[in-house]
């Protein structure tokens, strides 16, 4: 009957605190639980020697004793009663080395389709801690898995309210996606995960948006930023262009002399703001001022005209 190190299964040090065996405990079982591992049979028995390790880690008194005695616990009842005889005040309960009938009254810990029996606890937790051990145990409540699911939009679907309908593991789902949503944003649905267990409460649903690059807008936060090209001569004389927004062209005034780069501010025609509604960021139009080519002869004249008038 081999030594079983309860802090190695629970993945612990021997100086570990009870809350930091509470918390590798329930990590742990959630992870190894039969109910969501029900074909894994080496995951089962992970799971009944995580339960052992957790009703004597998770119990001061019984910890202290099985630190105590340890690799040496086939001796355990001989030194005690070494102790009794030379002492004469000890006395046993219930056939368990250690006094009292039930060592593990009231722990917590967690069973699948009904209590742990003898049988689920290996030889050593029976012999060092008595036949009783482990009896009268309560299920613990798990939270259902949670999943995480990607949603792909494009920048004029994410920029209006509007209702999709998804499948996640095998559950259709109609949710509304707010206008302004950002790429990368995560948002959550409570309860639309995996189911509990024993009653637990039910996981979450994590969506995360993945908005593709739109070919005419690129999206700064709230607001949106556009080259419009022009001709040497509108940017020269001034005159007026049609700017593509989110909801159709508007007009624009080309001030005479616009240099290339320019950048002129629409207010409100950006991007919706998140949950923020009738507020927008602003579109942002930078004029790039296009050189003309294939000059004619007469047209090169006249530029040497303006280039003479200059000097």
């Amino acid at each position: 009957m081999d030594y079983i190190d309860y802090y190695k299964i629970l993945g612990v040090d021997k100086n570990a605190s009870q809350d930091d065996i509470k918390k590798a405990y329930r990590k742990l079982a959630r992870k190894l639980h039969p109910d969501l591992n029900p074909d894994d049979k080496e995951a089962h028995r992970k799971f009944q020697e995580l339960n052992e390790a957790n009703e004597v880690l998770g119990d001061p008194e019984k910890r202290k004793k099985y630190d105590q005695y340890g690799k040496d616990w086939k001796h355990a009842e001989a030194y005690e009663r070494a102790q009794q005889t030379q002492g004469g005040s000890r006395q046993y309960a219930g056939g368990n080395p250690f006094g009292g009938g039930n060592p593990f009254e009231g722990t917590y810990t967690s069973g699948s389709g009904g209590d742990f029996s003898t049988d689920d606890f290996s030889d050593f937790f029976a012999s060092m801690f008595g036949a009783g051990a482990g009896r009268g145990t309560r299920q613990a409540q798990f939270k259902g898995q949670d999943y995480r699911a990607e949603l792909h939009l494009n920048l004029r679907d994410a920029a209006e309210t509007h209702k999709q309908t998804l499948t996640v593991n095998g559950k259709k789902l109609r949710i509304t996606i707010p206008a302004g949503v950002e790429n990368g944003q995560e948002i959550r649905l409570k309860g639309q995960g995996g189911s509990g267990v024993n009653n637990g409460p039910a996981g979450d649903l994590y969506i995360t948006f993945v908005l593709a690059d739109d070919p005419i807008f690129k999206r700064l936060k709230n607001d949106l930023y556009i080259t419009k090209t022009i001709d040497l001569y509108t940017a020269v004389l001034g005159g007026e262009v049609f700017i593509d927004t989110l909801t159709g062209k508007v007009k624009l005034n080309v001030k005479p002399e616009t240099q290339n780069g320019t950048k002129v501010k629409l207010k409100g025609k950006g991007f919706p703001i998140y949950k923020q509604e009738g507020h927008f960021g602003d579109l942002i139009v930078t004029f790039q001022v296009e050189i003309p080519t294939g000059l004619t002869e007469e047209q090169k004249q006249l530029f040497k005209q303006l280039a003479a008038l200059k000097r």
